[in-house]
């Protein structure tokens, strides 16, 4: 199989080929493995208002991980979205652990501000992530959020995020340190130093559009041999599908995703 070098963005090429629409793959969830997470607010409106509510979410979250048996490694509240970086213990964990998170959290701003209806965006998007080589441009991504944002200047600037446990120790209930974070040095001020070493650099574009792109498709941010892996392990076709359009055409016949993995 080409590398995705070769092959170019998927986002560019699937809006070079307007025949081609994407079917959506079941959720691809793999326990022991990290997942990014991403859930917008409805019509991508706010769901935090004060200091209460994102205390309120991180205690649903607590709770939820606690009761679901996965562990957290990073995470951001913004204002009308959130991002978490999650390894289920069983294959219905994350789903659960979202479910739950939602409701209790949905029940208390609904009392709280007296509204009711929906607050978040449908079903929440979900990224399978290879821990070798991309966890930690995955928590980097996270936890920069309201950088790009212009919300702050630094990450260590923002209340609301996992970068104070992972980078100083600081407010750490919340998360489980990854293997792979634990590589990062012999004892707990090596490891966090070298996490904040990792800052110093910014993100490369390519990895800030492969990790959007990847959340919205609900595919792997890992290499190819990852995604062979993964492939095996489910036995199933881990990239979509590509339906509508001229099936006896050379486009379509050629189109990446219809290559093995």
């Amino acid at each position: 199989m080409k590398s995705r070098a070769k092959e170019g963005s998927l986002w560019n090429l699937f809006n070079s080929q307007k025949d081609l629409r994407i079917a959506r793959l079941p959720r691809i969830v793999v326990p022991g493995l990290p997942h990014h997470i991403v859930q917008r607010g409805n019509n991508r409106q706010a769901v935090f208002f004060a200091d209460a509510d994102y205390r309120k979410y991180l205690e649903c979250l607590r709770l939820g991980t606690e009761r679901y048996g996965c562990s957290v490694h990073a995470y951001v509240l913004m204002t009308n979205h959130v991002h978490l970086l999650v390894t289920p213990s069983t294959e219905g964990g994350l789903a659960r652990l979202m479910q739950s998170v939602g409701r209790r959290y949905v029940r208390y701003v609904n009392s709280t501000y007296r509204r009711s209806g929906t607050l978040w965006d449908g079903r929440f998007r979900s990224v399978l992530v290879d821990p070798e080589h991309y966890l930690f441009a995955c928590m980097r991504y996270i936890e920069l959020n309201p950088v790009r944002a212009d919300m702050v200047s630094t990450p260590g600037a923002y209340q609301w995020s996992s970068y104070a446990a992972n980078a100083v120790g600081r407010d750490k209930d919340l998360i489980t340190r990854h293997a792979q974070y634990q590589l990062l040095g012999r004892y707990n001020n090596g490891q966090m130093s070298a996490y904040r070493a990792l800052f110093d650099e910014a993100l490369a574009p390519g990895v800030l559009t492969g990790m959007r792109e990847a959340t919205e498709q609900g595919a792997i941010m890992g290499n190819d041999r990852f995604r062979r892996q993964i492939t095996a392990t489910l036995k199933r076709r881990v990239e979509k599908f590509p339906h509508g359009g001229d099936r006896k055409s050379e486009a379509f016949r050629k189109h990446p995703l219809l290559r093995t993995a």
